[in-house]
């Protein structure tokens, strides 16, 4: 950040007082500009014993697999947004959601909100950002070719806990691969 938001003047990144954390802050109005992690909200979208995937028609990780996820958007609820994104990627209405995990990717500051859904329908197309939509058994899963790490978690909980009937609540970290 270079420019405040508020009158366009310079910012410096420095620690403002009575807080403990580099902020930017401008140099004219002082305004403090806080950044927070982003919001990802998502769904595993199920029909029978099969989960919608996209390919991705964008970067990061262009032609990966990925379930329908995105930015929150302001003015909605984690649900609608979960929902919205499974329109938009892959133009398929879920019904019945359920929040199914919440991870924390700090070296990215996002957070991943993940919902179970029901496919109203088997009628489902790529989107703008998709290059291609298909349902997948667990034995057809790419799973070399999931774009994202909280993908193939998320992915791995579901299926083991499809076949026992019980679906729990998952949470955790998705940690940066220092390999």
């Amino acid at each position: 950040m270079k420019y405040c938001s508020e009158c366009g003047s310079e910012v410096e990144y420095l620690i403002p007082e009575g807080d403990n954390l580099k902020r930017y802050v401008c140099t004219r109005c002082d305004n403090i500009h806080y950044q927070n992690p982003r919001i990802i909200a998502g769904c595993i979208p199920i029909l029978g014993d099969k989960v919608l995937l996209c390919r991705r028609a964008i970067e990061p990780r262009y032609g990966l697999w990925t379930l329908p996820a995105g930015f929150m958007e302001n003015n909605e609820t984690t649900e609608q947004a979960a929902t919205r994104e499974t329109w938009e990627e892959a133009r398929a209405k879920v019904k019945e959601l359920t929040l199914y995990g919440l991870y924390s990717v700090p070296h990215i500051s996002q957070v991943y909100l993940l919902y179970r859904g029901n496919l109203v329908n088997a009628d489902f197309s790529p989107g703008i950002e998709s290059l291609e939509t298909r349902l997948f058994s667990e034995d057809e899963i790419p799973w070399d070719k999931l774009a994202f790490p909280v993908i193939h978690q998320s992915l791995t909980h579901f299926f083991s806990e499809y076949k026992q009937g019980n679906f729990t609540l998952h949470t955790g970290d998705i940690l940066r691969n220092k390999s």
